[in-house]
């Protein structure tokens, strides 16, 4: 993903939202971003490092619906529900 690409994605979005960095696939959870960083990779391309808030602040697990949209999980039902019979008086047969 580039800068552009970025923006893109970030221009359909609310600007007055609040964002935060998923990270973990395997036990997502939802994290404070702390800054942005330019730097050179190793071939010399200019990067872009988005980083975690210096506090290291967590907020928990990801919502489901964000974790399958990062397909990070698979859609999840919960288990099939029965129906019960009414309650009331047995008819003592």
């Amino acid at each position: 993903m580039t800068v552009g690409d970025l923006l893109d994605l970030l221009s359909a979005c609310d600007r007055d939202a609040f964002v935060r960095l998923a990270v973990n696939p395997f036990f997502p959870m939802a994290h404070r971003l702390g800054g942005v960083e330019k730097a050179l990779d190793e071939q010399g391309r200019p990067m872009v490092y988005i980083a975690e808030s210096p506090e290291a602040e967590q907020f928990g697990p990801l919502p489901p619906a964000v974790a399958v949209a990062l397909a990070w999980q698979r859609p999840t039902e919960g288990p099939a529900r029965r129906r019960r019979g009414a309650a009331g008086p047995s008819t003592g047969q």
